[in-house]
């Protein structure tokens, strides 16, 4: 108790002390009464306070606990007091990351009482990522600033910040209906499924995989194994290699990687088509492809936005791994600095006559310098071996005019690159 006097009530402390030992000095009782007086007042106070701040109670709600960059999220702290002790004003500091703008700090003049209180504050986020909102602190003490006393009143409590999202429109000409390795199977007549989707049956399979009409026409047990989608499939490749990017935080080539990869996700989402999303090397970034069937769409994207906004960059060197990154599906990549060599691999890896876009990003446009090698010769590599290819050359290039660029060239493949 005595660790949360204030320095008002250590000096009254103090000069209990001193009266105390005068009075006994001076051999005068009215001044051992004022010393008496003058301790009994800040313990009181201490005692009364430390009681009184174990009633307050907290409860912390993000409206709404997911955002995209650039929008605001408001918290509010619900408060309430089980105790009618009297305390002075309450201090309260709810942990905020630097990168949200820092802790946030309100005062209560008086106590929430039973009814309680709402205080509210709002963040902006100016960058991606999972962040933690808290732990809420609280200073509170008596009325007469005698003591004070710190607690913890809410742990912490996630915020997501995923990249931000354009509305894109339109769809390459042909594109997502094509082959693939999880693309899409031609039906046979009478809706027999291809004799390449059913295996025998194993020990330990699912007796609700059986496919009855394979099994009575092969006269043994036959199982499905995984559903091909109605229509093609299609890989989105980020670039995330640290390597391939220039900038700093959201001013870097990485973010507008990132949010691109997000807005092609979701426009391909909202236009029913199955996807994979990959980064450097083929592999799949976390929260997607984890489904053996099919699962609702709004619950694939906002597993794939919460996945981008926990991203890191990748220590990765090469971008291909060495495999076709997209099974033979139709690819949008979105590419970073490109060596000719990634460029001649990425390409030979591909199948004949598979669709493959490129966002190729010309990252100097990106640098602080403003000075660096362009990509057109990459880009004339990818063109060279069928891709359709659009070039991004800074950070002010708009999303949505880089995806209709794409679109446009699939329609016209004649249509010269647009430079924006």
């Amino acid at each position: 108790m005595l660790s949360g006097l204030t320095i008002r009530g250590r000096c009254l402390l103090a000069a209990a002390v001193a009266s105390a030992i005068c009075s006994l000095v001076l051999d005068e009782r009215d001044l051992l009464r004022v010393a008496v007086f003058l301790a009994a007042l800040p313990l009181l106070a201490a005692a009364l306070a430390a009681r009184g701040g174990t009633g307050l109670t907290a409860r912390r709600e993000l409206e709404p606990w997911r955002t995209e960059v650039d929008t605001p999220t408001t918290v509010r702290l619900w408060l309430s007091s089980r105790s009618s002790m009297p305390v002075g004003a309450t201090e309260l500091t709810d942990g905020v990351p630097n990168t949200l703008g820092g802790d946030a700090y309100r005062v209560l003049d008086r106590s929430p009482g039973r009814s309680g209180t709402v205080v509210e504050y709002a963040i902006h986020a100016e960058l991606r990522g999972v962040h933690r909102i808290g732990p809420l602190r609280c200073r509170s003490g008596d009325p007469f600033g005698f003591s004070a006393f710190d607690r913890e009143l809410l742990t912490t409590t996630r915020l997501t910040v995923v990249p931000r999202v354009f509305e894109l429109t339109g769809l390459p000409a042909g594109f997502g209906t094509g082959s693939g390795d999880s693309g899409s199977g031609s039906t046979r007549t009478g809706g027999e499924p291809d004799d390449s989707t059913v295996r025998e049956y194993r020990q330990g399979d699912d007796i609700r995989r059986v496919h009855w009409k394979t099994t009575a026409r092969r006269d043994e047990l036959m199982v499905r194994t995984e559903e091909r989608p109605e229509r093609g499939g299609t890989t989105v490749l980020l670039d995330q290699r640290a390597a391939a990017h220039r900038g700093v935080n959201k001013h870097s080539s990485l973010e507008w990687a990132i949010s691109a990869a997000a807005s092609i996700c979701s426009h391909l989402y909202d236009n029913n088509r199955r996807l994979r999303l990959v980064g450097a090397g083929g592999e799949p970034i976390p929260g997607e492809d984890r489904r053996s069937g099919r699962l609702e769409i709004e619950t694939d994207e906002a597993l794939l936005l919460e996945a981008l906004a926990a991203l890191q960059p990748s220590g990765r060197r090469d971008l291909t791994g060495g495999a076709d990154p997209a099974r033979g599906q139709d690819l949008v990549a979105v590419l970073g600095r490109t060596s000719l060599t990634g460029a001649d691999e990425l390409a030979s890896l591909r199948p004949a006559g598979a669709r493959s876009l490129a966002l190729l990003l010309n990252v100097a446009g990106w640098n602080t310098d403003g000075r660096g090698d362009g990509q057109s010769a990459v880009a004339r590599r990818l063109r060279g071996a069928g891709w359709t290819v659009t070039t991004v050359d800074g950070p002010t290039t708009r999303i949505p005019h880089v995806w209709e660029s794409l679109c446009e060239q699939t329609a016209s493949p004649d249509i010269a690159r647009m430079d924006r």
